[in-house]
């Protein structure tokens, strides 16, 4: 899956995930039976707008984490020279592309470091509670965001860092209170990752460094040989190779649900005023 698509499902995640509202039926389809709304998103998490905002830049963010692991990467261009150094650091530790930052042990791991980060908190009177390693964090996750969704050109490279270290400001001191919602973040956005890359021909190895190749008698089988790959990857290839129409075809509307609640959100504090949202936190 492309580094864009990767970013804008994990917002797609975090919004789905957090917020919860109605949708009229009636807006759509003219039957009588349709006069009904139907609830869109679990409402796991109550963010509110500016946690709608703030979480969804972070776990699109965290959405291109496992490809940290090449150091060729785009987002490892992203932020000059600390995203190469890491990028090149995670690489070597997870053995190459695709392997250990595509598994449930690289998401355990990326998930305790979002975690470990998130344990470290400040009270303010202003904005409440805010925190501060996490916020450090969002720099590097913001800066992988904009770099995949072609927010900065590349001639200019000292600007990922202004809007790396603005946009994780801003997250710091409007990101949810609730302490979970940075591993949370994480999460979301690791997994979407790897279920991107698993519905894609190449798969990925969930079980690394264990390695389980199939049988040589199985190979040959025309369906469980596009699921179960020589090389030990399992692969469920329903939008087939990394930028296909069908990707695009899922992506586009996924990116457009986005932008749409990312504007409301936007809307609604522009209504009740930041100034008022904030003598509220």
């Amino acid at each position: 899956m492309l580094g864009a698509h990767h970013a804008a499902s994990g917002a797609a995640a975090w919004i789905a995930l957090t917020t919860q509202f109605e949708v009229s039926l009636g807006a759509v389809v003219s039957a009588e039976w349709a006069q009904q709304s139907v609830v869109l998103g679990a409402g796991l998490l109550d963010v509110g707008p500016t946690g709608v905002i703030t979480g969804a830049m972070v776990t699109a963010g965290a959405a291109l984490v496992p490809d940290a692991d090449h150091r060729r990467a785009t987002i490892a261009h992203s932020l000059p020279p600390v995203s190469n150094v890491v990028c090149t650091a995670v690489g070597r530790v997870a053995g190459g592309h695709r392997r250990g930052t595509h598994s449930i042990l690289g998401a355990a791991g990326f998930v305790a470091i979002a975690w470990l980060a998130g344990l470290a908190s400040v009270e303010t009177e202003r904005f409440g509670t805010v925190f501060p390693a996490a916020g450090l964090l969002c720099v590097l996750l913001v800066a992988f965001a904009a770099k995949a969704l072609r927010f900065i050109p590349d001639r200019l490279k000292k600007t990922p860092w202004a809007v790396g270290i603005a946009v994780a400001a801003f997250i710091t001191a409007f990101s949810p209170e609730q302490q979970n919602w940075f591993p949370l973040a994480m999460a979301i956005g690791v997994v979407a990752h790897l279920l991107g890359d698993m519905v894609t021909t190449g798969g990925i190895n969930l079980l690394w460094p264990v390695r389980i190749r199939p049988p040589k008698a199985l190979r040959r089988v025309p369906v469980l040989k596009r699921i179960w790959r020589p090389n030990g990857n399992f692969s469920l290839p329903l939008l087939g190779n990394a930028g296909s129409w069908r990707e695009w075809l899922i992506l586009v509307p996924v990116s457009a649900y986005v932008v749409l609640v990312l504007a409301g959100a936007a809307a609604e504090l522009s209504q009740a005023g930041v100034s008022t949202f904030v003598a509220t936190r």
